[in-house]
């Protein structure tokens, strides 16, 4: 077995907390963006992913996405059930072998397993039923995301074997939730007066410390993705920022150009845009290299934005055009713009002198990805709109959510009659 490296294992853990800061900072990106009557509703989907599938992660998830390999790289085994005779994860060995315990690693990944499904629910902001999602989040968790980051993430998965890169989630997280987000809406179908009717978010505010909260976050979800805090891990930070500052700028640019305004809004999905686009590429491109990709990330995303209207699908809070094309947009540039001088694990992208193969193997795990997880996440959708509903009724969702799913406002504002004044 490997040493133990004191300061690669504190910055892994540290990592692992920033990427559970994430959680709150997605509920308030999210919940900013609705009406007011959904905020709560929106903050309890994003939170319970915390509880169940953290649960389900240390009883069966860490296994089936890291246990040895079966399937010919499809799934892990049953080996670690419970965390059961976890002593080494299999696959990390030689150049892979891993300089932290295996408990950090199981939490590391713990937290991308958690917040992976979260993503999903702006998409079906203010109509799905919360027993229905719960439904979906722990089933979704176990047959879809465990697979997928097996076939990604470890040494044993197929992707892995062929030589696909994703530094930190582009296919594992992002596609594989924004192909799943643009399932559950085509089942769970439009809100109610969408689009003749305005449906503006209600507290912008919300929605930039949510983002300021996801930016900070996202340090230890792509930098800690290097496993130690070496070298990679400074570069992919720094990465990270840049492209999320390049694709901010582009988006308000093509805005201003399309709209005539550079809204807040744009600011924040902008720069959301851009971490979306770099996770895949953080620990492998230089750093001229992410801001071509941030600025990419940025006007393509904005102008995603524009298919939901002219394919009439009801992507409330932008899921597909920034999760779903980010990660696209990232995992396919990767095959480019990857840089041998900054992780020797990778050869040269396209533009830097390197053979296609790269790109190759990145459309191969997108088109995997895409198929695979959109084909499931459909037939889930359908099978519990089937049996229990995933939507709530009409009454319910003019009501809104956060009285009828939680009993409960997000706001009170008490007896303000008086206005100050002493009878």
């Amino acid at each position: 077995m490997p040493e133990i490296d004191s300061g690669n294992t504190a910055w892994v853990l540290v990592s692992a907390a920033l990427v559970l800061f994430m959680v709150p900072g997605l509920a308030f990106f999210y919940a900013g963006m609705v009406r007011s009557k959904n905020v709560l509703g929106m903050l309890m989907q994003n939170f319970f992913s915390l509880g169940l599938v953290s649960v389900l992660w240390v009883l069966f998830g860490f296994t089936l996405a890291f246990g040895n390999d079966i399937g010919g790289g499809l799934l892990g085994a049953f080996d670690f059930v419970g965390l059961s005779g976890l002593e080494t994860v299999p696959g990390f060995t030689d150049d892979l072998a891993l300089t932290i315990p295996p408990t950090a690693f199981v939490a590391f990944q713990m937290m991308f397993a958690v917040i992976t499904p979260a993503l999903i629910t702006g998409a079906i902001a203010d109509r799905m039923k919360f027993a229905a999602w719960v439904v979906f989040l722990a089933v979704w968790s176990i047959v879809v995301y465990a697979p997928v980051a097996h076939w990604v993430f470890s040494p044993g998965g197929w992707l892995f074997q062929r030589g696909a890169l994703d530094f930190a989630g582009g296919t594992v997280v992002h596609i594989n939730a924004g192909i799943a987000a643009l399932m559950l809406i085509l089942v769970l179908g439009r809100r109610r007066g969408w689009p003749a009717e305005a449906m503006p978010p209600h507290s912008l505010p919300l929605t930039l410390l949510g983002t300021g909260i996801l930016w900070f976050g996202w340090f230890g979800f792509n930098a800690g993705s290097a496993l130690g805090a070496n070298g990679i891990a400074g570069q992919a930070l720094l990465n990270t920022h840049i492209a999320a500052a390049m694709a901010m700028c582009a988006w308000l640019v093509v805005e201003r150009i399309k709209d005539g305004k550079a809204t807040t809004l744009g600011g924040a999905s902008g720069a959301v845009a851009g971490l979306v686009a770099i996770t895949p590429c953080a620990g492998f491109v230089n750093t001229l290299g992410a801001l071509a990709i941030g600025a990419v990330a940025g006007a393509v995303c904005f102008l995603a934005i524009q298919l939901k209207y002219r394919l009439r699908y009801d992507d409330s809070l932008d899921v597909v055009a920034v999760h779903l094309v980010g990660g696209i947009i990232g995992s396919i540039l990767l095959g480019l713009f990857a840089d041998n001088s900054i992780n020797g694990a990778t050869g040269d992208g396209i533009l830097l002198g390197g053979s296609a193969d790269l790109l190759v193997n990145q459309f191969i795990a997108v088109g995997a990805t895409l198929a695979f997880s959109g084909i499931v996440s459909f037939i889930l959708a359908k099978v519990i709109d089937m049996t229990m509903g995933l939507r709530v009724s009409d009454d319910d969702e003019a009501q809104g959510l956060d009285t009828t799913q939680h009993a409960e406002t997000a706001y009170s504002f008490g007896d303000i009659r008086s206005l100050g004044r002493v009878a």
